[in-house]
């Protein structure tokens, strides 16, 4: 007897397990799983933590690949990096100036570094190397920082990199006088 009981106990539903008509299982259809905001600030945190550690990495190859060239061969390695540095003080001022003369030419000489025309009676700095001029003011201030003619990265002097012709000593505090051509 309990068994039937048990059989009529099955057939009857509750409200919550009432199947739901045709029409209302198509409206609630399942929605694709939306992203928790949660996820994706993690996902975005563990980005940025990868690009740091890459980035780290790079920096810290660098500094060791540097610090065994310091170390393997440190002559070489201070005059690797001597070689993009500046000129000395007296290098410089031992380059020739001149002054400058307008010619009836249409077009004005200026200075590459400044880029403003020079005019009657400037003193300019005549690079020897390559013929170049600048401005005495402009040109010392760059080749205290840099050992090559701004224009076209000739070395200014041929002590400096032993090429180019030889300047002679007269040249040094001699003022010329130059045209525009």
């Amino acid at each position: 007897m309990e068994v039937s009981h048990m059989a009529n106990c099955s057939n009857v539903s509750s409200p919550e397990q009432r199947p739901m008509p045709p029409s209302s299982a198509a409206a609630s259809s399942p929605s694709p799983p939306q992203l928790d905001y949660d996820v994706v600030v993690i996902l975005a945190a563990m980005l940025c933590a990868l690009v740091c550690a890459l980035g780290l990495n790079s920096m810290l190859q660098c500094v060791v690949r540097c610090t065994r060239r310091a170390v393997a061969d440190p002559v070489g390695w201070v005059e690797h990096r001597r070689a993009g540095a500046g000129l000395k003080r007296e290098d410089v001022v031992a380059l020739p100036v001149a002054t400058y003369v307008a010619s009836p030419a249409p077009f004005a000489a200026g200075c590459a570094i400044c880029l403003s025309d020079f005019a009657d009676g400037e003193r300019v700095r005549l690079l020897p190397a390559c013929g170049h001029r600048f401005h005495v003011v402009c040109i010392d201030r760059w080749l205290l920082a840099h050992c090559s003619c701004p224009t076209c990265r000739r070395r200014p002097s041929p002590e400096a990199d032993g090429h180019g012709a030889v300047v002679g000593e007269d040249h040094h505090h001699r003022l010329q006088v130059l045209t525009a051509a």
